[in-house]
């Protein structure tokens, strides 16, 4: 979410820009108006979304078309103001000041816009029956506000409405023309769906609504608070609700009803507890939080993390064989941009003897990648919602870093879970079929492997004085002239295999 908003006050002379501002500074109208208000900052303790906000004025009078153009393409949100008792600056809304500001905007960035109808004490009537066609004509628009600067009526909630359009914006989230979701927004929903339900039946039952609920506004909901809100989807969606349980198409719909009625703040606080930033990406933050790795140190995942990732399998092994089908594996990356896991993983782990990825398999590539690449691990473990389901700060708690390789030699203990041992030896020797061997891969079973799916690493259990231990064994190819740190980094070898 932003940390500051600019919101910029424009429109034809004399329709009450300055006043408004000065009417929300002193809470009483002026009885002298300046040609320009200068620009004000309102504290973030007393704004209703906790940010600053600066409120900037312009003034034909007294600035150039040149800084004019600077305020816009500085500005957050744009208030156009116009006079609902004089028709000529309703009629430059549409022909002077959003085709002006379209032209100063990027096309795929453009600034929200706020109408707002000054002067609602001098007249009788409203001037929506005029505004509404403009509204549905120019997407930007996020809302209109009729207000009054003279006896404040709406001032602040003008102010409130602009904040709004910024930091909860309708533009990412729905598409008023077609009134549903935005592909965007339905794939980001959908996942947070997916991560929430625990069990992976399809529905969110009471108890993980309430986990959604208390995750998401730190509170959960009463009894008869849960059943009102399947209730409200029941009479609109018959699919919605499923065994006393809400479906996706029902919390699909729901976050519909929240930004129909203008609730988009519900929306983005979802989102963003979920890791989502204003263009609906995972953000850098979320994905890859920061660890400090000092040299000659390793990274293992800990015991929750394993917990973690056991109920991961658990929930997606359907038919519980101990092992993932190529439909089970493909249903748990659902909740990832892309397919983390290719072919030559099955040649990397065990796998039973149609090739599916067992358990132990599965937690030996996890353990594999945070030993190899952690910052991928915790890319993977992010997209999984380790840090939300365990209600961590991030997914950095998952991981344990070892102490320095040195000290252990010098003390003669480890704590360390993981060991790398370097395969070496000239090609033909054997050491693929060496590490085949050592997955529980006979011979026949090697001859199927495809050369596109080969693998240099091999990865199981095992146990030292009792207790299982990860052997990574890493097939490292025969140029013995020259060996990389890489090729050296490991805690033994196996030469001339």
């Amino acid at each position: 979410m932003r940390k500051d908003v600019r919101i910029l006050l424009v429109g034809e002379p004399k329709v009450g820009k300055t006043s408004l501002i000065m009417s929300l500074v002193s809470e009483e109208f002026p009885d002298e108006v300046p040609l320009r208000a200068e620009e004000i900052t309102i504290p973030a303790d007393v704004t209703p979304e906790r940010v600053p906000t600066h409120i900037v004025d312009y003034s034909e009078a007294e600035q150039s078309e040149e800084q004019l153009y600077q305020e816009i393409s500085k500005a957050n949100v744009i208030c156009i103001v116009y006079s609902v008792n004089n028709k000529k600056s309703i009629e430059k809304v549409t022909s002077h000041w959003i085709p002006l500001i379209n032209d100063r905007t990027d096309k795929d960035s453009r600034v929200p816009l706020i109408l707002v109808g000054n002067k609602s004490d001098l007249v009788e009537h409203s001037s929506m029956e005029t505004i509404l066609p403009i509204m549905n004509q120019y997407q930007d628009i996020e809302t209109c506000v009729e207000c009054s600067a003279k006896n404040l009526k709406n001032i602040s909630e003008l102010f409130y409405y602009a904040q709004k359009a910024v930091l909860h914006p309708t533009g990412p989230l729905y598409c008023p023309e077609e009134k549903e979701l935005k592909p965007s927004c339905i794939k980001a929903l959908t996942r947070i769906f997916k991560v929430s339900d625990l069990d992976n039946d399809g529905i969110l039952n009471d108890n993980e609504l309430n986990f959604f609920q208390r995750t998401c506004f730190n509170t959960p909901l009463a009894p008869q608070a849960l059943e009102d809100v399947k209730n409200v989807v029941r009479r609109n969606m018959a699919d919605g609700v499923k065994d006393n349980g809400l479906t996706l198409k029902g919390f699909l719909f729901l976050h519909t009803l929240f930004i129909q009625r203008g609730r988009h703040e519900t929306t983005w606080t979802v989102l963003r507890r979920f890791g989502y930033d204003d263009d609906l990406e995972l953000t850098q933050e979320y994905l890859f939080p920061l660890i400090k790795i000092p040299p000659d140190c390793t990274t293992e995942l800990n015991h929750n993390a394993y917990l973690f990732l056991q109920s991961i399998f658990d929930k997606h092994d359907k038919d519980r064989d101990c092992a993932l089908s190529p439909e089970e594996l493909k249903d748990l990356f659902k909740v990832f941009p892309y397919m983390p896991w290719g072919p030559d993983v099955n040649n990397t782990v065990c796998t039973n003897e149609q090739g599916w990825i067992t358990y132990q398999g599965y937690l030996s590539q996890w353990t594999l990648t945070t030993y190899l690449d952690v910052q991928r691990s915790l890319e993977y473990l992010g997209y999984l919602g380790y840090s939300i389901i365990y209600e961590h700060e991030s997914q950095a708690a998952a991981i344990t870093v070892t102490r320095n390789k040195r000290i252990d030699l010098q003390k003669k203990q480890t704590q360390r879970s993981v060991f790398r041992c370097n395969v070496l030896g000239a090609q033909g020797s054997g050491k693929s079929g060496f590490l085949q061997a050592f997955l529980g891969k006979n011979l026949q079973r090697q001859q199927r492997i495809r050369e596109d799916h080969k693998s240099l690493y091999a990865i199981n259990t095992t146990y030292v004085y009792g207790q299982e231990k990860y052997l990574l064994l890493h097939e490292v190819m025969p140029d013995f002239d020259f060996l990389s740190e890489a090729d050296l980094a490991c805690d033994c070898g196996v030469p001339g295999v």
